[in-house]
């Protein structure tokens, strides 16, 4: 709500240059201290530099111009988390570009991956990154997993007000929900338990054998359900201990963080054990995954434990847009394959740190077919729609119709730009789909043993945007192109 001082309120512009200043301060200290490191460890620093120093001096100038903020309307709200989602990867881009070497396009599409948590890459030699920048590359992932809204949020007093709109605007599913009456501290509560997930996946890893670089590295790319390896290989280069802790950790960054946190600090199951969304979504990984385990033990592509152990990691990996492989799936039969292109589509629970269209959302869709299909034969019955102990409105209705449709419309339009600039159907249709949920690797060209680096520069740019539309869950990308969004928001 405005203030109803004498003094006129700020207009939109300064509370956007405050909120979008502060995300580029922190991201300016956070790079400097990396630069540090680059220094300390002699890998090229000047990426590292020249961000610390973009970022500190555009975030210190633009916090300047909008002192005195109020909480944006909501227009402005979903302007500001699409600008932010824009303005972090760009800054975050400088140190591959500069440090390591690829072309200011190349680097935004990693940064971008990175941020988003899709784990679509664009390297083909590994070699020529040092721990730093790969270091550098794993945290922009962490922090894109828990949303870069609600991470300063939490860390930041100053944006408890302006960020209130922020933090549900970024906040995933169809229904959103605070733990706590004070918004910073129902964001400190997530942040809490996505700290805990992913010190515990440390440990697990190091106990499973990984070094302690190692270690960090995928456990801050485990948690916010990313994907990026340091390792060309992915998890396919490590035993088969630490894929399972994988397996384990990916399942957990897809539930939501809220009831996670009711069920670890605030000692409540009920909710997590009784909710209709984590039901469905633990169905759909032993469904998947146990019929997956039988297809490649009969077809022989697996033996055994083997069989069960990549089935359950590639199901587990799909779902929940984490990208992980542990083997090349793309030399799996074609049914196999199928299924996995077919979870590409679902996704994880809303409220956590997966992408995707959210099992939630296929869940409203399927009651909704029900109460259709039987309307059909009872016209006159009142059926109120239900999604476990919850009514359904007409506005989650409504906003999941919407979501679904433009989801679709972006990948319809990728897949044919992709069908045109690259001549590949294979490629055409997994990757929009990899990158719009967030996913990372997708089938043949774009497969997990290979990278995203031999496509053309345009199809690049339309990844970028469908990584980035995806992260924000589509609908403020699309606000954007309407003008009512622009007549709102003038002065």
């Amino acid at each position: 709500m405005r203030s109803s001082g004498a003094s006129p309120d700020p207009s939109y512009p300064a509370v956007a240059a405050y909120i979008i200043g502060t995300v580029c301060l922190g991201l300016g200290v956070l790079l400097a201290l990396f630069w540090g490191a680059a220094l300390l460890l002699e890998e090229p620093p000047s990426g590292f530099g020249v961000g610390a120093l973009t970022g500190i001096g555009a975030g210190g100038l633009l916090r300047a111009v909008g002192q005195g903020h109020t909480e944006p309307r909501r227009s402005e709200t979903f302007f500001t988390v699409a600008t932010l989602w824009l303005i972090a990867p760009a800054l975050g881009a400088v140190p591959y570009w500069l440090s390591g070497g690829l072309t200011y396009l190349d680097a935004l599409f990693e940064s971008v991956s990175g941020f988003t948590t899709t784990g679509a890459t664009v390297l083909t030699d590994f070699d020529r990154f040092g721990p730093v920048l790969f270091l550098w590359r794993a945290a922009t992932q962490w922090m894109g997993g828990l949303g870069i809204v609600i991470l300063f949020v939490a860390v930041l007093p100053q944006l408890a007000v302006a960020g209130r709109q922020l933090f549900f605007a970024e906040s995933t599913g169809v229904h959103k929900e605070k733990l706590t009456p004070r918004l910073q501290d129902t964001a400190r509560s997530v942040f809490r338990v996505y700290l805990l997930l992913t010190t515990a996946c440390v440990v697990a890893y190091w106990l499973a054998g990984l070094s302690p670089y190692d270690a960090v590295a995928h456990a801050l790319t485990t948690l916010p359900a990313g994907g990026f390896s340091p390792r060309a290989e992915g998890m396919a280069a490590y035993p088969a201990a630490v894929q399972w802790v994988a397996v384990v950790f990916m399942f957990l960054a897809g539930l939501s963080l809220v009831l996670q946190y009711r069920l670890i600090f605030v000692r409540e199951p009920r909710p997590l054990f009784a909710d209709p969304e984590v039901r469905a979504y633990a169905a759909i990984v032993l469904v998947a995954g146990a019929g997956l385990a039988l297809h490649l033990a009969a077809g022989g592509a697996h033996r055994g434990a083997d069989a069960v152990r990549h089935a359950f990691f590639q199901v587990v990996s799909i779902l929940t847009t984490t990208g992980y492989h542990s083997v090349d799936f793309t030399r799996w039969p074609p049914p196999a394959q199928a299924v996995l292109v077919g979870l590409m589509f679902i996704g994880g629970s809303a409220g956590s740190a997966a992408g995707g269209i959210k099992v939630v959302r296929w869940l409203v869709i399927a009651a909704l077919v029900r109460r259709e299909l039987h309307r059909t034969l009872h016209p006159q019955a009142v059926m109120p729609l239900r999604l476990g102990a919850r009514a359904v409105g007409d506005e989650v209705l409504r906003g999941v119709a919407a979501f679904v449709t433009l989801y679709v419309v972006l990948f319809a339009a990728g897949a044919l730009l992709l069908g045109v600039l690259e001549g590949d159907f294979v490629v055409a249709f997994t990757a929009p789909a990899a990158t719009i949920g967030n996913i990372g690797p997708g089938l043949g060209g774009v497969g997990p043993a290979a990278s995203y680096a031999q496509l053309q520069p345009a199809s690049k740019a339309f990844l970028i945007f469908g990584m980035w539309a995806g992260r924000i869950e589509v609908i403020p990308v699309f606000l954007l192109f309407s003008p009512e969004l622009w007549r709102r928001l003038r002065p």
